[in-house]
C-alpha cells in the first residue's frame, strides 16, 4: 500500500500541536499551584475598585490553572497613585501580582507627568468587566435640581485626590461652566467621599454611577430624593441614568474645550479590570487573560455581578491595550494643555 507522505506530515503536525497545548496546560499550572497571587486595589475597602477586585479574586483562583490563592491589597494614597506606581515600578512581573488601575489612569500620565511614574502603554491589560461614566450628585437639600443651579450658590465638594478621576471631573465641570465648588481633597475613595455627603461634611460628590448604583441607591428615589444626578462625564451617555443628566461634552462650547473634555472621558473605557506590570511572561499573561475571560463569560460571575448590584461590561485585555495605546500615542498637546489649565489652572 503507498504512503502518503503529506498525510503522515498533517497526523504528525496535528500530533505535535496537541502535545504543546498539553505542554503549556501542564506547565502552567504547575506554575501557579500552590502560589499565593495579590491583586492590588488603589482605593479604599467598600467601593467599586474593592468590590470588583475581591470578586475577580475569588472567580480567578478557581479558573487559573492550579487553583492558587488569590488576596486583595487597598493600597490607597495619592488619589491613586501611589498603588499605579508601585505596581509598575516595584511590583514583580511574575504574573503572581496583579493590580486594578485607576481608570484615570492614562489621564493621569499626560496631565501630571510630575507625579506620575509610569507608562500606561507598558501594562499589560488582561481584561475589564465594566465601563462606567463618572457622575456629580448633590444633595437636594441644597436647593439645586439641576446644573444651572450651582451658578447661584458656593458648594463644597469631596474627592480623593487630585489625581483622582472625581476631582478631574468637578474641577472640569467648575471651569467650564462657571460655578463655584470648593473641591476637598484627602477622602479615600467613593466610599469616603459618599459617606461625607451622607454626613453633611459635603454637599456633592462624584464617583461612577455603579458606586451609587450598588451602595445607595436609595438616595435618587421617590419625589423627594436625598440627592440628585446632575452631570456626566464619558464617552456616551451611561443607559442607567435619566435622559435628563447631560454629558459634559454636550455642555462644552468652545472646540478645544470639548475636546479636553473628551480626552478626559475617554478614562470611563477603562472601567474596573486588571493588568500586570511590564516584562511580565507571555506564557503568564496568556494564561490570565485565558482565565479572565473565561471569568467574563460565567453565567455565575453574571448572576453575581447582579445580585450585588454591579454590571457587566466585558473587554478583552487585547482590545483595552488598543484604546490605552491610542489615548496616549494621538493625544494632541494643545487638547492636553487646554485640560490640564481647566483642571488644575496651569
Amino acid at each position: 500500500m503507498a504512503v502518503n507522505p503529506k498525510g503522515l506530515l498533517s497526523v504528525a503536525l496535528v500530533a505535535l500541536s496537541a502535545i504543546a497545548v498539553a505542554s503549556a496546560n501542564v506547565y502552567a499550572q504547575d506554575y501557579f499551584k500552590g502560589k499565593t497571587m495579590k491583586i492590588i486595589v488603589a482605593y479604599g475597602a467598600g467601593g467599586t475598585y474593592d468590590q470588583y477586585s475581591r470578586i475577580f479574586a475569588r472567580r480567578l483562583a478557581a479558573l487559573l490553572p492550579g487553583k492558587p490563592t488569590i488576596i486583595v491589597q487597598n493600597m490607597t494614597g495619592g488619589g491613586g497613585l501611589k498603588a499605579m506606581n508601585w505596581a509598575y515600578n516595584i511590583m514583580s512581573p511574575d504574573g503572581y501580582g496583579l493590580l486594578m488601575p485607576i481608570d484615570n489612569a492614562v489621564v493621569n500620565q499626560l496631565l501630571l507627568p510630575e507625579k506620575v511614574h509610569y507608562d500606561a502603554r507598558n501594562f499589560t491589560w488582561i481584561g475589564t468587566s465594566n465601563q462606567t461614566n463618572m457622575v456629580i450628585i448633590i444633595r437636594s437639600d441644597t436647593g439645586v435640581r439641576d446644573w444651572k443651579d450651582l451658578l447661584k450658590r458656593n458648594t463644597v465638594g469631596a474627592t480623593a485626590g487630585a489625581s483622582g478621576h472625581d476631582y478631574v471631573t468637578m474641577s472640569l465641570a467648575r471651569s467650564l461652566l462657571g460655578f463655584n465648588v470648593k473641591l476637598v481633597k484627602g477622602y479615600k475613595g467613593a466610599t469616603a467621599t459618599t459617606h461625607a455627603v451622607e454626613q453633611g461634611e459635603a454637599e456633592m460628590n462624584c464617583n461612577n454611577w455603579l458606586a451609587y448604583a450598588s451602595k445607595v441607591p436609595q438616595w435618587f428615589k421617590g419625589d423627594k430624593p436625598f440627592a440628585r444626578a446632575i452631570i456626566q462625564m464619558g464617552v456616551f451617555r451611561d443607559p442607567d441614568l435619566p435622559p435628563t443628566v447631560p454629558l459634559l461634552s454636550e455642555l462644552a462650547k468652545d472646540p478645544i474645550d470639548k475636546a479636553a473634555v473628551e480626552f478626559a472621558g475617554v478614562a470611563g473605557l477603562l472601567g474596573r479590570g486588571l493588568v500586570v506590570p511590564p516584562k511580565t511572561p507571555s506564557h503568564v499573561i496568556k494564561a490570565l487573560r485565558v482565565a479572565y475571560d473565561k471569568m467574563n463569560d460565567s453565567d455565575d460571575f453574571k448572576a453575581e455581578l447582579k445580585k450585588r448590584r454591579l454590571r457587566l461590561m466585558p473587554a478583552k485585555g487585547a482590545d483595552i491595550q488598543k484604546i490605552v495605546n491610542k489615548a496616549v500615542n494621538d493625544s494632541s498637546p494643545q487638547v492636553v494643555a487646554r485640560a490640564r489649565e481647566l483642571i488644575y489652572g496651569k
